[in-house]
């Protein structure tokens, strides 16, 4: 909203209104800045976790970044997490290639802890998580359902602000690691249009941005500020020929693709995103506000190879020649299991007229050139037998993907009582409603058990993801004869929560008529989910808070906080904060906290089941997920899922003298009863007949089962170094910037259900330590950029498997950017990350020196380890046009 001069003491009531409605303080920071050659002053806003009067950054009891948005503007990317992990060292972000749903909507980490521990706020309001669950999460991720940040575009940002502190005692669930919030763009004029042009150096990932803002008045009182953005992204593939698909294409093999198998970035197509935010001023002491969005994007990307002699239930045999008689898979003790696992291997033939004739099919034996024995092949149709084999003779390779769509809309009122016994107390009234629909498809496959009739393209269903808030929050300053005010907030919020799964297509999940015969049910790599499967499941729930900042002395400022918050599912659960601060000299400042927090299992992570394709040991098995209260999930241990618990301090001291600008804050977090996807326990003989005995379906099928479940306590330190100088330089002005990040993370109590592996990857996936260096200059006519980013050592796992496994070298990239400012509306920018191409760790590298030989890594055809902290593509440069008016 646009105010006018003689208005002043009204917008510094609807600022100190604003903190009770966004639960936080305001802040200003001043910051230089060209404009088409015009230097200029900017004052930013942040969101601080308090809800007392203005202060600046230096003087708040919590680390906070702020990230204007024309910061964020000034990077190759456009994806929310790229642009973030750039400016905040403590956030780390992976590719996720070949991780089903996990690849359409990528998880993030603050401090080290799942995407689910960081509360997302839009405008200081709650955003809605994504329908998205991360089934195959890199480990840490396993199982999250966080937020889908990556649908904010920057062009309609103001700026964006992260809390760096545990803030559940405040906001509620998933608020453990800390808090981001978006702040959109208010302006009430002006606006920009941009297009951008980027393309990864190995000539692939061509992506198109086009992306605009416009600030228009509503009435004199108001303002509404739109924004647009429209993205188009190639795939991009880091793959080389998978040994087993270049040993079938050496034997003769036609049809085989090269590379059989793709690591790489998804294809991105028609990426809409639409924000709107909406002020209004009503009297002197009352403000209207609205806002929201609405997103659309087609994600597709590829799946592991089928291979045409092992894939079981597609191609891995079920009859084989034992001893000379054809014999069934049907083993009923370890011994019958043994004499079948050491029989000539065969390839999997089903009787299309029926079980019992299945015995009575020719045995298809592999040949010493590893393909299977052709004349036995071309006997089965005059048998009335079926391979897929004869109708998919090089493999297969799926292509998976989904639509997704995003919108949300949040009305409410804010200003300050005027008469009563609330006088002069600010109040806030606002509701919101959030949904996220994820409608999967899956092309280039099969349902195996339908055979010859199976469709080769399929729908597997969708997930909605529904959230509804309502919010009440007031404040109020009373004096108790200290240094000044004491500030009293309180609030109340009702929230309801509903997970939504909607069927796939018929042949999705159908049971075909060669289902008894060994052939995999549905889709293969992403059954549909079935009628069964489907439906909603719903949670309420209803908080209660109170937060009390007192200033004891102009030197020394506490704030206290209480949160009560009850669910209709788990119980209730009540958390608490303590902050200080104390200037202990003009330019020096002591700060910490304690805190406790929880947050709470999603309603996903409760009632989701899944059928899924891994690798277990390096060979292709389907998986179920399975709710935690399935009689088969309690059978291996699952139960009833309970909230995570944590309890977590900071320390720390600001240093701020002229032109320098220093932070440094220690954190500790403890989690209990961390909720995370199991460990995949593969299934016994004994168990399967237990399970058919108790009547549950389809348990042939299925090699492993995997469930939620609260089974494992960490413990995640770390210290974050902040620090800002800002100078005249080269006839112009520049700023420089430093950011360090340690963080580490140990599990202290696990199970068999967790795993050996999965802590592993829990402690050293992410890099220890990470730091970013950037200098920017800023001239009349141009300005630019130059980026230092630091990774440290990590563990490069490959295809989610331990045997792949290594710790990978600290590493580092540059990136760089250059402005030109053509007339006083016109601006042209090239830049590059990564400008010097620096390769992620290699899985393999017998290209360079000739190795031929197999190794558990080099099995898959994958050039990289996926959990590179900066990403498997390598250099990206880009141009960009951009119009303001």
């Amino acid at each position: 909203m646009k105010l006018q001069t003689n208005a002043l003491s009204r917008a510094i009531k609807f600022a100190l209104a604003s903190t009770a409605t966004m639960g936080l303080a305001v802040t200003s920071v001043q910051a230089e800045e060209a404009d088409a050659g015009a230097d200029k002053k900017i004052e930013k806003i942040a969101v601080v976790g308090s809800r007392a009067a203005p202060r600046s950054v230096g003087d708040s009891p919590v680390p906070i970044d702020i990230i204007g948005g024309d910061d964020l503007s000034k990077a190759g990317g456009d994806d929310m997490l790229e642009l973030l992990k750039g400016s905040v060292p403590s956030l780390n972000v992976h590719a996720n290639p070949i991780s089903d749903a996990a690849s359409l909507v990528r998880p993030a980490n603050l401090r080290g802890l799942p995407a689910d521990s960081t509360l997302i706020l839009l405008n200081g309001k709650r955003r809605h998580r994504s329908s998205v669950i991360a089934f195959l999460g890199g480990g840490i991720n396993d199982g999250a359902q966080g937020p889908d940040i990556s649908v904010i575009p920057s062009i309609a940002l103001k700026q964006v602000e992260v809390l760096r502190d545990g803030a559940a005692a405040q906001y509620g669930s998933d608020a453990i690691a800390g808090v981001l919030n978006f702040v959109l763009k208010d302006a009430s004029e002006g606006g920009s249009i941009s297009v951008k042009q980027g393309q990864y150096y190995e000539g692939d990932g061509d992506t198109t941005t086009v992306e605009g803002n416009i600030g228009l008045p509503f009435t004199d009182q108001g303002f509404a500020n739109l924004s647009f953005q429209y993205k188009e992204a190639d795939p991009t593939s880091r793959s080389v020929q998978r040994p087993d698909a270049q040993a079938f294409m050496d034997a003769g093999l036609e049809g085989v693709r090269d590379p059989a198998q793709v690591w790489g970035a998804p294809e991105i197509n028609d990426d809409i995103t639409l924000f709107g935010n909406v002020g209004l001023e009503l009297t002197n002491d009352s403000q209207f506000y609205m806002f929201g969005n609405y997103s659309e994007r087609d994600v597709k990307g590829g799946f592991y190879y089928r291979n045409p002699t092992t894939r079981p239930q597609v191609y891995g045999g079920v009859i084989r020649n034992v001893n000379g008689t054809p014999t069934r898979r049907h083993p009923t003790d370890e011994a019958q299991q043994k004499l079948w696992d050491d029989a000539t291997p065969t390839i999997l033939v089903g009787s299309l007229d029926g079980y019992d004739q299945q015995i009575n099919c020719p045995v298809v034996e592999l040949q010493a050139n590893g393909l299977p024995d052709q004349a036995a092949l071309d006997s089965l149709a005059a048998a009335n037998c079926f391979a897929f084999n004869n109708m998919l003779p090089a493999g297969f390779t799926p292509f998976f993907g989904g639509n997704i769509t995003d919108t949300s809309l949040t009305i409410g009122t804010k200003g300050e009582f005027t008469s009563g016994f609330m006088k002069g107390a600010y109040y806030d009234f606002s509701g919101s409603v959030g949904r996220n629909e994820s409608r999967y498809f899956i092309t280039n496959t099969i349902n195996a058990s339908m055979g010859p009739d199976t469709p080769m393209e399929f729908s597997p269903g969708k997930y909605i993801q529904l959230e509804k808030n309502f919010n009440a929050d007031f404040s109020k300053g009373y004096d108790f004869d200290l240094a000044y005010d004491v500030n009293v907030a309180g609030g109340l919020e009702w929230k309801e929560e509903t997970f939504e799964v909607i069927p796939g297509d018929e042949p999705s999940f159908t049971a075909g008529p060669l289902t008894q015969q060994g052939f995999g049910i549905g889709s293969n790599g992403f059954p549909g989910f079935k009628p069964s499967q489907g439906g909603e499941f719903s949670r309420r729930s209803y908080a209660a808070y109170i937060d009390i900042e007192t200033p004891f002395t102009e030197e020394f400022l506490m704030g206290w906080a209480l949160r009560y918050e009850d669910y209709d599912t788990f119980g209730s659960t009540t958390n608490y904060k303590v902050t200080w601060q104390y200037h202990a000299t003009e330019d020096l400042a002591l700060r910490g906290s304690l805190s406790t927090g929880f947050r709470a299992p999603t309603v996903g992570q409760a009632n989701v089941s899944n059928v899924q394709t891994n690798l277990s040991s390096g060979v292709l098995v389907d998986s179920a997920l399975l709710p935690p209260t399935n009689p088969v999930s309690q059978l291996l241990g699952g139960s009833e899922l309970q909230p995570e618990e944590s309890q977590s301090y900071t320390f720390g001291a600001v240093y701020q003298s002229g032109d320098l600008f220093l932070t440094i804050d220690y954190y500790n977090i403890e989690v209990e009863d961390r909720l995370s996807q199991s460990n995949k326990i593969d299934l016994t003989l004994e168990q399967k007949a237990a399970l058919k005995a108790d009547g549950v379906p389809n348990v042939d099928s299925l090699a492993q089962v995997s469930f939620f479940t609260n089974d494992f306590d960490t413990t995640t330190q770390g210290v974050d170094i902040v620090a800002n100088y800002s100078m005249d330089l080269l006839g112009g002005f520049a700023t420089f910037s430093a950011a360090y990040n340690w963080n580490e993370t140990e599990v202290d109590k696990f199970s068999d259900i967790t795993g050996a592996f999965k802590v592993a990857r829990l402690e050293k996936d992410l890099p220890q330590h990470r730091a970013t260096y950037t200098w920017t200059q800023q001239w009349e006519d141009f300005s630019g950029f130059l980026r230092y980013n630091y990774y440290g050592e990590y563990q490069g796992v490959h295809v989610d498997y331990d045997a792949t496994a290594i710790m990978a070298d600290p590493n580092f990239t540059f990136d760089a950017e250059l402005t030109y400012f053509a007339t006083e509306n016109i601006s042209l920018t090239v830049g590059a990350n990564n400008i010097f191409d620096q390769d992620a760790e290699k899985v393999v590298d017998f290209l360079e020196e000739g190795k031929t030989e197999l190794t558990p890594a080099n099995n898959w055809g994958g050039i990289y380890y996926e959990t590179s902290p900066f990403g498997i593509n390598g250099g990206f440069y880009y141009v960009k046009a951009t119009y303001t008016f």
